[in-house]
């Protein structure tokens, strides 16, 4: 069955919206072939096997399935892809069943009417809204990967699935890997206790290099694998597609929100056909009237830059973040020489898919990864507002505005 008129997100929650088969940035080039080269899970004790559908097997999902494999504490009963040979070829690795591998749009539908308790949602996240709501209606766990939304009005929806989760007593968790780390943990706490004398100051970034950029064929259909990062409405562009590992860092560091942006941001790829921005930079204020600066680059021209890490600069000290790297507190009176991060990408998963296994087996719904989503979302929402349209933008105005990103459908299997 094939969707033959355009339809918003609004109007397809109604009917088919689903996820589709894409790694997301960073992603293991082998996927299912990582599993042996990574650490073994962290190990649980295991009562019992909670059910779980994988929505959204590319390269980064068809991994993370691999990892949540490797768990004791998980049996893979469906696996769900846009493409029913992604969908066979990576079932076929999990040793699903045949009739548990469901492919199209609406193929999560299904998965969840197969009898999963929980849905791991892996694939492109201007889905993620719907399909979660489906999965929280159901009666079912979210684990899903980041952005959880592209828009403001996706993001209120799930700040609201999160608290609805929570009084239907069910885990609604958002895998961000940089806090799971130990080293970034002894900064966070040492902040905490006036390392810094004031925070005056952040500087932060992400750096990557280049994705693809097809033309847009018939449908959509070919931008399902990898080409949706350069589409804003699919990805949320370079501040929620990737800065939001690092963006994400600072809010659960300060648990702070931005208040105002102002930046600039623009394409420099030849023959762009997505309207993803190929670098930028933003300044945000915080409500105490901390500055935060942060650059954004997406162009493979070797350049040496922050990449994902954070300095949150204060009157005594200086304090920094990192996905990879050297993490440390540098001066002041909670001084602390730190140490490298490392392996957070895998090691941070690992951590997340164990941590949703203990909130789920031992009733521990607070759902705090989804709230602070929303700060960090919001966030990035609005200095990628901000830099698109070149000027100064409140957060009020952003979240008065409710901008949505919409998608056309038409054409798409079902």
């Amino acid at each position: 069955m094939k969707i033959d008129r355009f339809m918003t997100r609004r109007t397809f929650v109604e009917q088919a919206a689903g996820a589709a088969a894409v790694p997301l940035l960073a992603a293991a080039s082998s996927a299912l072939g990582q599993e042996a080269a990574s650490k073994p899970a962290p190990s649980a004790p295991v009562g019992r096997k909670l059910r779980i559908g994988i929505v959204g097997l590319g390269g980064r999902g068809s991994w993370i399935a691999g990892l949540f494999k490797q768990h004791p504490g998980y049996e893979i009963v469906a696996a769900v892809d846009y493409f029913e040979e992604t969908a066979n070829a990576v079932g076929d690795k999990l040793g699903v069943p045949a009739g548990k591998r469901f492919s199209g749009l609406s193929g999560y539908k299904r998965a969840l009417d197969s009898g999963v308790e929980a849905l791991v949602l892996e694939g492109i996240p201007y889905f993620y809204p719907e399909q979660a709501a489906a999965a929280i209606d159901a009666g079912c766990h979210v684990y899903m990967a980041k952005p959880f939304a592209v828009d403001v009005p996706a993001v209120f929806k799930m700040q609201a699935l999160a608290k609805k989760a929570t009084e239907k007593k069910l885990c609604f968790r958002v895998d961000y890997q940089l806090p799971t780390d130990p080293a970034n943990q002894e900064v966070k706490k040492r902040i905490a206790e006036d390392a810094l004398g004031c925070l005056a100051h952040i500087y932060s970034g992400g750096t990557c290099g280049k994705l693809p950029d097809p033309p847009v064929g018939p449908t959509i259909e070919n931008l399902f694998k990898r080409a949706w990062y350069s589409h804003i409405a699919m990805s949320g562009d370079l501040m929620l597609l990737y800065d939001i590992h690092i963006i994400d860092g600072i809010t659960w560091v300060t648990g702070k929100r931005a208040v105002g942006a102002s930046g600039y941001a623009r394409i420099v790829r030849p023959d762009p056909h997505g309207d993803r921005t190929d670098c930028g930079g933003v300044v945000f204020q915080l409500a105490d009237g901390t500055c935060w600066t942060h650059t954004t680059q997406l162009l493979q021209n070797n350049a040496v830059m922050y990449n994902l890490e954070a300095d949150l600069m204060g009157r005594e000290a200086t304090a920094h973040l990192a996905y990879n790297g050297k993490v440390f507190v540098r001066g002041g009176p909670k001084h602390y020489v730190g140490e490298v991060s490392k392996g957070i990408y895998a090691d941070g998963a690992k951590a997340n898919i164990a941590e949703f296994y203990r909130c789920v087996t031992e009733s521990r719904f607070d759902n705090e990864t989804a709230h602070r989503s929303v700060d960090s979302t919001l966030t990035g929402i609005l200095g990628r507002e901000a830099m698109l349209r070149k000027t100064w933008l409140t957060m009020d105005e952003v979240i008065k505005e409710a901008k949505t990103r919409e998608v056309n459908l038409r054409g798409l299997k079902a």
